[in-house]
């Protein structure tokens, strides 16, 4: 894996002019996750996962992370009215997705690998993608590809079962839940202190949004389902899973 930040200018440049660079940017956000957990899952972990991704790949590097990312939904993500989330209005994280991607493509990048983090970001970047290409274009430059994806849809079917004996409830409510617990357990256990986790019932929401959000509606722990089931172990699996899902698909594309 090369850090791209962490290169001289000189050696990637060397790696773009290849001409089969696969740049990986992270996409994450600043957002509570319970009383157990940092607030920075959202960026750690998929960077943390697009760093596994380039060590099985050739001429691929990882860019620093975008860490902020779009605001918090109550029904994804707790809500946006938690003290710590700290977010982006959606306008200004699409055009930082389309100035970055723009960026690399000057430099010569034509294969760019999105690693989201965050359940909300995901519309935003597709909307930056989209301006990014569309400009590039009109730039003469034409031959640029782009794959937008979110770890946790590598994990496979298999997988849930054996990680949730007992029923899994979607993804939407696993915020601060035993997916992001386990990978943070696994990959940065001293963020973690499961002393404090609080066992609760998942988050009960009605389908339908209403805005200004009642703050009751989000269990006091700020997360949507219990972490009790969380572990080490569990969060390896998790991380192997989607490594190796994700380095597939990346081969597939680009390779």
């Amino acid at each position: 894996m090369a850090s791209m930040a962490k290169l001289d200018w000189m050696s990637y440049k060397e790696t773009v002019d290849t001409g089969e660079a696969i740049m990986f940017i992270p996409i994450g956000a600043l957002e509570q996750h319970g009383p157990h957990m940092s607030m920075n899952p959202d960026v750690l972990i998929p960077e943390a996962i697009a760093e596994g991704v380039t060590n099985l790949l050739d001429n691929a590097m990882v860019a620093p992370p975008i860490a902020y990312g779009y605001k918090s939904q109550q029904q994804s993500g707790g809500g946006n009215h938690l003290p710590g989330t700290t977010s982006l209005d959606g306008a200004t994280l699409t055009q930082t997705v389309r100035d970055i991607i723009k960026e690399f493509a000057r430099h010569g990048i034509r294969k760019i690998v999105l690693m989201n983090g965050h359940f909300e970001n995901s519309m935003f970047v597709v909307e930056g993608i989209d301006l990014a290409i569309r400009e590039l274009r009109w730039d003469g430059i034409k031959d640029i590809n782009v794959m937008i994806l979110s770890y946790w849809d590598f994990v496979n079917e298999p997988t849930i079962e054996r990680l949730y004996p007992d029923g899994f409830t979607g993804w939407d409510i696993e915020h601060g839940g035993v997916l992001e617990t386990s990978l943070m357990l696994y990959l940065y256990p001293d963020l973690v202190n499961i002393d404090k986790i609080v066992d609760h019932p998942p988050a009960i929401f009605p389908p339908y949004d209403m805005f200004p959000v009642d703050p009751a509606l989000t269990p006091a722990s700020g997360t949507l389902s219990s972490a009790k089931n969380a572990t080490r172990e569990k969060g390896e699996i998790l991380m192997d899973v989607c490594v190796n899902g994700i380095a597939k698909s990346v081969k597939e594309k680009f390779q």
